[in-house]
């Protein structure tokens, strides 16, 4: 009887008067460029609709990881979220093709080019699994930081990698360079990194900066491991209680907003370089020969991935788009 109760009540609160309120998670923190940008959006669409729709954004990890928004989708609780990496890849695995390590050999404009090709497929594949995706977010180019100097893959034997917890791509490429992995969530990096229970970790410069991974970490390897994407994702099942002659206007929204959000997170990325460089992080550069090797590694996760994580029809189309 309670649990009824309880969903009736959270129907309720979120349909009242056929007003639609949409509960999103968002890990980005108040003040960021995210947060200014997704409030104005938020504010806009509630205009736009005449107050039938309100998007209600928690910032900051008030409604826990990743893992614990899409979890709270599910069950009712929220109805959408902000995802990255390895939470888009539980919602739909093909999304993460732009991000298999060492394709776009640190080029942040062809990589985003393939996304933005790519795009409608994904959207599709996302919709298959309940959500309507809003727009993907430009995260950046991700480097490898730690607290002992690595000049070469050689180096790495025996350094305490972090991983994200159940992040299949990281964990290929971890067990296929024969490193040590040590799996843990997100918001736990920090601390493991004050208490030597990780002495590396890797995220796009800005992220390093935002989760102040930067205190913590000496080096800073100057050639990008990868590709980091986000999305806005609504539950297709409140995205079908919105009116449909507003579906495109919030569409339209949406996109301006996560493009100013995008443009200022190129910005913050370049920023994050030079403030880790002027508080005297040193910038360490791979030898030829481990970045030659970095394209063998690609080929061994794409084979231990392909058809499990993503499908073959995905990956046949970045390599078109490459």
């Amino acid at each position: 009887m309670k649990k009824l109760l309880l969903v009736l009540s959270l129907l309720f609160s979120s349909t009242i008067f056929g007003r639609v309120t949409i509960k999103v998670g968002v890990l980005a923190p108040e003040g960021t460029n995210w947060a200014k940008n997704l409030k104005k959006m938020a504010k806009e669409i509630k205009k736009a609709t005449n107050n039938e729709v309100r998007v209600k954004i928690y910032f900051g990890g008030a409604q826990g990881d990743e893992p614990d928004v899409l979890r709270k989708i599910r069950v009712g609780q929220l109805q959408g979220g902000v995802f990255t990496g390895k939470t888009l890849g539980e919602i739909h695995g093909d999304v993460r093709v732009v991000e298999i390590p060492f394709t776009f050999a640190g080029n942040r404009k062809k990589a985003w080019s393939s996304v933005e090709k790519l795009t409608p497929f994904f959207n599709k594949q996302l919709e298959k699994s309940e959500f309507v995706n809003l727009g993907f977010f430009e995260i950046g180019m991700v480097y490898f930081v730690s607290q002992k100097e690595t000049p070469n893959l050689a180096s790495l034997n025996g350094i305490k990698i972090w991983s994200w917890e159940g992040d299949k791509i990281v964990s290929t490429m971890i067990n296929s360079m024969k490193l040590v992995s040590v799996p843990l969530a997100l918001p736990d990096v920090l601390g493991s990194l004050s208490t030597g229970i990780v002495q590396a970790a890797y995220a796009p410069p800005m992220g390093m900066i935002a989760l102040q991974w930067n205190t913590k970490i000496k080096y800073l390897v100057d050639f990008p491991i990868a590709y980091s994407v986000g999305a806005f994702l609504v539950d297709i099942k409140r995205w079908n209680k919105i009116p449909k002659k507003y579906h495109a206007k919030i569409r339209e929204i949406s996109t301006r907003y996560i493009a100013l959000v995008n443009k200022a997170n190129v910005q913050d990325n370049i920023d994050a370089m030079a403030a880790m460089k002027e508080m005297g992080i040193k910038f360490l550069k791979f030898p030829k020969k481990d970045v030659a090797t970095s394209k063998t590694l690609r080929k061994e996760i794409i084979k231990k991935l392909s058809g499990k994580l993503f499908s073959k029809d995905a990956l046949k189309r970045l390599e078109k788009t490459l």
